[in-house]
């Protein structure tokens, strides 16, 4: 899907394996800047790369002029594809460092974030080249056309980066922006909350280019984030009532939080329990979207 004449997104759809026989449906978007030489901001799950060679060769161009990859963070449907990439090209590969260790040590990653399935999306080890932090600017073709500046944009992971073209107001904002009513994936819940707010305040999104939702254009792209707000207050709420009684439980709980979200009970995973622990974590703070 070409969203403007340098930028085109991929849609990329997996299966998560939950238990015998069912599986959760995904999808994740990838996203190519097509310049002087080719930019990609992640890279779906493993084998998406013949999908992003074959979209980069139906537009003209070789995939070998695959320059870089910039993962917006470490998680398997964004890193799946990288080593394959970078074997067939050569090309660079960026990431923020408190994501290095999970980028460059999947059994790590595995053991520290067990995801169903893991095995499965994930093609191998990716060394990093350069780290990104907050504020840096990446001149991707050295003429200035394509700057994209980086920002830190923690709690769906401690390392999380969203990234900003300067002069063509196109924002990769990873999975920093929850979508109402999908599976909700964060290790902080305030973190997120200040990192929605943080790119909220950034003037001029004409395109907000998100890896779980379709892209959103003009002024749907703030009003996107403001549901987003709403949604992890939604999530917060309903997991501080799930608790209420005492409960400790993490995945009891996650059973709970799941039926008051409407969420289908195929996603009261460990991964839905992890998450909710956050909120359990600020059990104090009835309005997660309040200032501290």
């Amino acid at each position: 899907m070409q969203v403007t004449p340098a930028i085109h997104a991929l849609r990329h759809p997996f299966k998560i394996p939950v238990a015998p026989g069912i599986a959760i449906d995904r999808f994740v978007y990838s996203y190519i800047i097509s310049g002087e030489t080719i930019t990609l901001i992640d890279t779906g799950v493993t084998g998406s790369e013949t999908a992003i060679f074959d979209y980069i060769r139906s537009i003209g161009r070789d995939p070998r002029e695959i320059s870089l990859i910039i993962l917006t963070h470490s998680h398997p449907d964004h890193i799946g594809a990288a080593k394959a990439i970078q074997l067939a090209t050569g090309c660079s590969v960026m990431a923020h460092p408190a994501e290095r260790a999970w980028i460059e040590d999947l059994d790590r990653q595995n053991r520290e974030r067990p995801v169903p399935g893991f095995a499965t999306l994930v093609g191998g080890n990716v060394q990093l080249d350069h780290e990104l932090v907050d504020g840096d600017v990446i001149d991707l073709d050295g003429t200035k056309e394509y700057e994209l500046q980086v920002f830190h944009t923690p709690g769906h992971s401690a390392g999380s980066i969203s990234l900003f073209i300067l002069n063509g107001g196109a924002l990769f904002c990873g999975d920093a922006v929850p979508v109402d009513g999908d599976l909700p994936v964060y290790d902080d819940a305030q973190q997120s909350v200040h990192s929605v707010k943080k790119l909220k305040r950034i003037r001029g999104i004409r395109h907000l280019l998100s890896s779980w939702d379709e892209p959103r254009t003009g002024e749907a792209a703030y009003g996107q984030m403001d549901r987003a707000l709403a949604y992890l207050q939604k999530i917060h709420t309903a997991t501080i009532e799930a608790s209420a009684d005492g409960a400790t439980e993490p995945m009891e709980i996650a059973k709970r939080s799941a039926a008051l979200l409407s969420l289908p009970p195929q996603v009261v995973t460990p991964l839905l329990a992890r998450t909710l622990a956050a909120n359990i974590r600020l059990r104090e703070l009835a309005d997660l979207l309040a200032d501290h």
